[in-house]
């Protein structure tokens, strides 16, 4: 018996079981114990490995995503932003739209939670096993250029192709250079002839957005027509977070009318479903 158990243990090790391997002993004497069938012990044999296994490939992915801070959907404050429909959330966080390669865009002023919005869905992404990649606008267009430069520029357009979902934010707070604007449409392009997810948070109109590709309207417009062919648009009219904290803070001091008026006056998004 004690040579089948060697034999057992060494088998589960050449075949890179190695949770099941270190489970070995504990669940053969549970399994003796409790009279199981053949079929249940290698069931809970095989089981604590399949959920190492789960563990270590979200490990990977949440790694892999270069997230800037973790943030959860279920963290998101939807009595802050009522505007925010939880039912159309709740849709997303099945992860049906990584399925249809279908893009979200989230649009609003700055500090109304779309990064936040941005990053939960695509930690339960990564939950589900799926690569991520989240990076900013300004930042992948000098990721490109920099790659053009030095004649890697295709594999670095394909290394943002592979994730099962790829998250751009904040597009259209910095200006980008026309090389960098066209290198971004080079990879909302590709993605979208691949079928992959993207996730865009922006604080401009559809309008605007040829201020975000360099005064290039044209490319503007096949940019977007790319991202909303199959798209679920997000546009959320509330006030920044940090501003309400900022009010709490100056309740009192004399500078409270002052934040009024910055609140006021940060950009309102117009509806672009269409």
């Amino acid at each position: 018996m004690k040579v089948y158990e060697e034999m057992a243990s060494a088998a589960l090790g050449e075949l890179g079981l190695g949770t099941a391997a270190h489970n070995l002993d504990g669940i053969a004497q549970q399994a003796a114990a409790e009279d199981w069938s053949y079929t249940e012990f290698l069931g809970r044999l095989l089981e604590g490995e399949i959920r190492h296994r789960q563990e270590m490939r979200v490990a990977l992915s949440m790694q892999f995503a270069r997230f800037p801070y973790p943030k959860r959907l279920a963290e998101f404050d939807f009595t802050a932003q009522p505007g925010v429909d939880r039912r159309l959330v709740d849709e997303l966080a099945t992860g049906r739209f990584l399925a249809e390669g279908r893009n979200i865009v989230l649009l609003g002023p700055p500090g109304v939670g779309k990064t936040h919005l941005a990053i939960g869905l695509g930690v339960m992404t990564a939950e589900l096993g799926h690569r991520v990649y989240f990076t900013t606008a300004v930042d992948i267009a000098r990721k490109l250029v920099r790659a053009m430069h030095e004649n890697r520029l295709t594999r670095e357009i394909r290394n943002l192709t592979r994730p099962k979902l790829l998250i751009i934010d904040e597009v259209g707070y910095l200006k980008l250079e026309p090389p960098e604007a066209s290198l971004l449409f080079q990879v909302i392009s590709e993605r979208y002839e691949r079928r992959g997810a993207v996730i865009l948070t922006s604080n401009k109109a559809f309008s605007a957005w040829g201020e975000v590709f360099a005064g290039d309207a044209v490319m503007a417009g096949a940019a977007l027509d790319r991202l909303l062919h199959r798209s679920t648009v997000i546009n959320i009219r509330g006030e920044s977070y940090r501003l309400k904290e900022k009010r709490a803070a100056a309740a009192g001091t004399g500078i409270i009318e002052e934040l009024s008026a910055i609140a006021s006056n940060s950009s309102t998004i117009p509806d672009n479903n269409g």
